[in-house]
């Protein structure tokens, strides 16, 4: 391999398996919400309990999903000096508010709310964990803004090789971010109603004593997973428009795998952009078209599962059919392969530019030596998160709220645990 095909290699790894962080802090963080603000309104120990546990699984994929974020954004530095200096004076604005709003903001509220119980009024600590949600949605939103640019460059103008920004509005309305943004935030919805149903189904088929526990956690993951389904799959479609106006090749690459493309191929856009920009190739791996399939037939999946699932829960049928617990459970990785292949299909096909139409991968990479080094240290890295988040979320998951660490007292029949400790 070159170094440029290694220095892509570890972009792809740590990009994308932070990604599979956020996706699930995305889900989880409003139902999490919605729990603490019933039982604010009602008083109900039971969803007191659901808030404890499922929040005390949001934390610990919050906070190695912040790791992993810093071992990105340091490789992205280290690997990548070219983009920055071309289009940093552009997407550094997006990108500094998306530091500003996760790691000092977002962070803030969280540690408040996890420290609060018992300590804050009810309104002061409900409205943090809704904060700790609206920050994670526009700490999305920034970074949806600064890929817009990479993947359709707006409201910019060059000189002297450097890209100056001259429209900020056209930046934060880049139909390439708009679009792009609700259709992953509605998949992450998904994808923590998903993991919510699926633990729930986990636990029913061990026969729990928590029966009425999970039931309420079983109802709220698939109350909020079918809509948010039914949206992630509509914006994947509307993206295609888009798609074909700013990016041609990528979707002249999908011919055959999405109806409407016309008369664009791939021959003729091959022609059409080494007339404007030179000679060179300018196709990606024709296999994100298999990204592509992943990404679709995984999400009708995911939707027809969890209608079904939906309609049993009617005089909970659902409780007494225990294949439909199994297929939830094993539906649980199925919204991180989908959004895997959205990412590769997103990333992967607007090669071999880093800024579409201006900027090459291989003119945007750092004048560093061999990366072999580099990339093996940044996947064992990553390696090692990923398997001690699974690890963690597995235990604190298949324990159960009888022993939920998070918002702990000794009222609680917890006394040996440090109050609102999480035992990592």
């Amino acid at each position: 391999m070159t170094d440029e095909t290694l220095a892509r290699l570890q972009f792809a790894t740590t990009a994308g398996f932070h990604w599979l962080f956020v996706m699930l802090t995305l889900g989880l963080a409003p139902l999490i919400a919605v729990m603490h603000t019933r039982h604010a309104l009602r008083g109900t120990p039971l969803l007191e309990r659901m808030t404890r546990f499922w929040g005390q699984i949001y934390v610990v994929n919050y906070v190695l999903g912040i790791v992993t974020g810093l071992v990105m954004e340091f490789q992205f530095g280290l690997a990548w000096s070219g983009l920055a200096e071309y289009a940093g004076n552009v997407f550094g604005a997006p990108l500094a508010l998306e530091t500003i709003v996760a790691f000092f903001a977002e962070s803030t509220f969280l540690g408040m709310w996890i420290f609060g119980w018992g300590k804050l009024p009810k309104a002061v600590h409900v409205t943090l964990i809704w904060l700790v949600t609206l920050t994670a949605y526009a700490s999305a939103y920034w970074i949806m803004v600064a890929n817009g640019f990479l993947q359709h460059p707006v409201g910019h103008e060059v000189r002297g090789g450097v890209a100056y920004l001259t429209d900020f509005g056209a930046m934060l309305t880049n139909p390439n971010a708009i679009n792009a943004l609700v259709h992953a935030a509605t998949a992450a919805l998904m994808t923590g109603g998903v993991f919510v149903a699926g633990v729930s189904s986990y636990h029913f088929l061990k026969r729990t004593a928590e029966r009425e526990f999970f039931r309420a956690s079983l109802r709220l993951g698939l109350f909020v997973a079918t809509p948010a389904a039914f949206v992630a799959l509509y914006y994947g479609f509307v993206q295609i428009p888009t798609l074909v106006d700013t990016q041609p090749m990528k979707a002249a690459t999908l011919r055959g795998h999405i109806d409407d493309l016309g008369s664009l191929r791939v021959e003729d856009v091959q022609a059409q952009l080494a007339q404007r920009f030179g000679a060179g190739d300018y196709r990606p791996p024709t296999w994100i078209a298999t990204a592509f399939d992943v990404m679709q037939d995984v999400g009708y999946l995911i939707f027809l599962l969890i209608v079904v699932a939906l309609v049993l829960l009617y005089r909970d049928w659902y409780l007494r059919f225990r294949p439909a617990a199994y297929l939830m459970l094993v539906a649980v990785p199925l919204p991180f392969v989908a959004a895997l292949g959205g990412w590769l299909l997103r990333e992967v096909g607007r090669q071999p530019w880093a800024v579409y139409g201006e900027l090459t991968t291989a003119a945007a990479r750092s004048p560093v030596g061999s990366m072999a080094a580099s990339l093996v240290l940044f996947c064992g890295v990553f390696l090692a998160l990923g398997v001690a988040d699974v690890a963690l979320i597995v235990r604190y998951a298949r324990r159960g709220p009888a022993e939920t660490d998070l918002g702990g007292s000794p009222g609680d029949g917890q006394a040996e645990r440090p109050t609102a400790s999480l035992a990592l």
